[in-house]
């Protein structure tokens, strides 16, 4: 319920002070479960991607630093989140996505660079999607980075892309990640291109005290 409010509060505001966000490729988006992937550009692109494929909903993976407060806690798990530690995942970072994705309504949102200062790609989401038996549907959101670069007017868009379908016989392999890797990254570069054919995304410095 949490989740529905705050959509229908915080999308009129976007749209008030930013316009109306551009968003192409919805056509794409598959009719059961599914996992969102994107290059992570913003500390706002899970709000942002969340928001352009209401009503379907999502459960989100989020740092467990940020689940440390109570208030904190309950509130990004009344928003579906679910912590990760992200230096040394156990299993449950598998597993936990992978039970929301079988037994309820909700897809995930995952980035599989883990980080807003990496540009390498993970094979997490790909080991989730052959187990839950979903396919990943790549996704990019170019626009401004921060809250008050909203403010400037430039346009908020994202482009989705058709879904990777992930054979639940394949065997993850160095070889297959490499190479699903590749084509997760191509479907992230048509985007982008099909978006804006000038963009280039700049990576900010990592912070010294983000140790992922």
């Amino acid at each position: 319920m949490l989740y529905s409010f705050l959509v229908h509060l915080v999308q009129p505001f976007l749209n008030l002070i930013n316009g109306r966000p551009i968003i192409t490729g919805k056509e794409h988006l598959p009719a059961g479960n599914y996992i969102l992937i994107a290059p992570h550009r913003s500390w706002m692109d899970p709000v942002l991607l969340a928001l352009a494929i209401f009503p379907k909903k999502f459960a989100f993976m989020a740092k467990e630093e940020l689940f440390q407060k109570p208030l904190a806690n309950w509130f990004l798990r009344k928003l579906n989140a679910f912590p990760v530690n992200r230096a040394n995942p156990g299993p449950s970072a598998v597993k936990t996505p992978v039970r929301i994705l079988k037994q309820t309504d909700l897809a995930t949102i995952i980035f599989p660079t883990g980080s807003r200062y990496s540009a390498k790609l993970k094979g997490g989401s790909l080991v989730i999607a052959k187990l839950a038996g979903v396919p990943l549907v790549p996704a990019v959101y170019q626009g401004p980075l921060s809250f008050k670069q909203l403010f400037a007017r430039h346009p908020r868009k994202i482009a989705i892309g058709e879904p990777i379908t992930i054979d639940r016989k394949m065997k993850l392999n160095d070889e297959k990640l490499a190479e699903m890797e590749q084509t997760i990254q191509a479907a992230f570069d048509q985007l982008d291109q099909q978006l804006d054919p000038t963009f280039k995304y700049q990576m900010p410095p990592k912070p010294s005290d983000d140790q992922f």
